[in-house]
């Protein structure tokens, strides 16, 4: 009988860790969505996996709480060149799954090249970002998106 139950444990642990392989492939297909859309200035596929009810605040303090008014904001901040200039690097994304259906993500990238509005470099942004999922009808949706910046320290 304990060989059963720990054959059943054991199962249980692969199974699950098989689910989160999964999950966490489908997370990170999510971020890398929203980095191409931001690249190429793809307004749909930086929004087609936000939740309508999304709290999502950039790294100048601007807070969208719905996903209409961050794609408001979005078309915006995509017709300014200065901003468009740079070039964004992933350096890693911490998958952390509270739950089978929350997840909480840290990632970091790095943007080379931005502009001033005046058209003065602007030095290398180190840019954090603190994204909440929540999987709904076995789809990843992000629910929440905080941007932080730091410039690199010496």
């Amino acid at each position: 009988m304990k060989i059963i139950s720990i054959i059943t444990i054991l199962l249980s642990c692969i199974s699950s860790y098989g689910q989160n392989k999964q999950d966490e492939k489908a997370i990170l297909q999510v971020i890398e969505n929203q980095n191409r859309g931001w690249a190429t200035k793809d307004l749909e596929l930086s929004l087609q996996d936000v939740d309508d009810n999304i709290d999502w605040t950039n790294a100048f303090g601007d807070r969208m709480e719905s996903k209409k008014q961050l794609e408001t904001l979005l078309k915006r901040i995509y017709s300014f060149d200065f901003v468009m200039k740079g070039k964004s690097k992933n350096q890693y994304n911490d998958i952390n799954f509270l739950s089978p259906e929350i997840a909480i993500v840290r990632s970091k990238t790095v943007v080379k090249g931005q502009e001033w509005g005046d058209g003065t470099a602007m030095k290398d942004r180190h840019n954090h970002h603190l994204r909440v999922f929540h999987k709904k009808d076995d789809s990843w949706k992000v629910v929440s998106h905080l941007i932080s910046q730091a410039w690199e320290k010496k």
